[in-house]
Parts: C-alpha cells; sequence; structure tokens
C-alpha cells in the first residue's frame, strides 16, 4: 500500500479521516478548515472577486427583479447592499445604506427603481410571504 503524497499534515488527517461517501467526518474537518488549501489572503480574494461577479451580473440583468430573487434564492441586491453596509461598518467605514445600494446596483436605488422596477404582482406578493421564513438574514444592522 502506498502513502498519499500530502503538501502537509492537514491534508494527510483530511484524507486519513474522510470516509470515501464523505459523511460527518468530512463536514466537521471541513466546518474546522482542515479541507482548505490556500493561505487566508487568497481566499478573501477570491471571495471578493465572487462578489463583484455577481454584482455586475445583476447590473446586467435588469430584467431579473428583487421580488423574483427573493422568491426564488431568498436575497436579492437590496440584501447584498445590507451585507456590504454591515462590513462596511463592521470596519469602520463611513457608509450608509444608500452608498452600499449604489455599490450593487451600479446607481442610485432610486433610479433603478424608476427605470427598471416593474409592479409586484399578487402573485409574487403571496410567494413573497410565504418564503419570508427562508429569507437572508442580515447580522450587524441595527
Amino acid at each position: 500500500m502506498s502513502v498519499p503524497r500530502c503538501r502537509d499534515l492537514t491534508e494527510l488527517r483530511f484524507r486519513t479521516l474522510r470516509p470515501p461517501e464523505g459523511g460527518l467526518v468530512f463536514d466537521l474537518l471541513a466546518k474546522l478548515g482542515y479541507a482548505r488549501h490556500m493561505d487566508e489572503q487568497t481566499r478573501i480574494e477570491l471571495e471578493a472577486a465572487a462578489f463583484r461577479g455577481l454584482v455586475a451580473h445583476l447590473q446586467k440583468r435588469t430584467d431579473v427583479q428583487n421580488i423574483d430573487l427573493m422568491n426564488l434564492a431568498g436575497f436579492c441586491r437590496n440584501c447584498l447592499s445590507k451585507w456590504y453596509l454591515a462590513e462596511a461598518k463592521a470596519k469602520g467605514v463611513d457608509m450608509d445604506y444608500d452608498g452600499a445600494r449604489n455599490e450593487v446596483y451600479g446607481m442610485s436605488y432610486e433610479d433603478w427603481k424608476n427605470t427598471h422596477q416593474l409592479p409586484a404582482s399578487a402573485e409574487q406578493k403571496q410567494k413573497f410571504e410565504a418564503s419570508k421564513e427562508g429569507h437572508a438574514v442580515i447580522k450587524g444592522l441595527a
């Protein structure tokens, strides 16, 4: 039996303890960070790039309404704005909700609303109310 080549002891532990089908041990190790094979700065840069890609995509897809995003995924552009604002406040950045919305919408919220937002239908509103349990939770805002 050959010993698998590993980058470090963490990877060896991860490979050794991981059952073939995943499961509890795999999930626990992943939550503890043993599955990571990159440094913290690289992870932050990748997450930031993914966020910028999502924001750019949503700025292009003005046909996609916030209420539909909420009904399907439990978050929308306003949620992203609130997460952005919460992190800005946590870092001591002077920003308000309108400033965070400008970052996510690529324009003022009022301009976006007047240009792209359609009135919500009764069905959309009903789905919104029925899906509230799965809506995003934004921590860090009072």
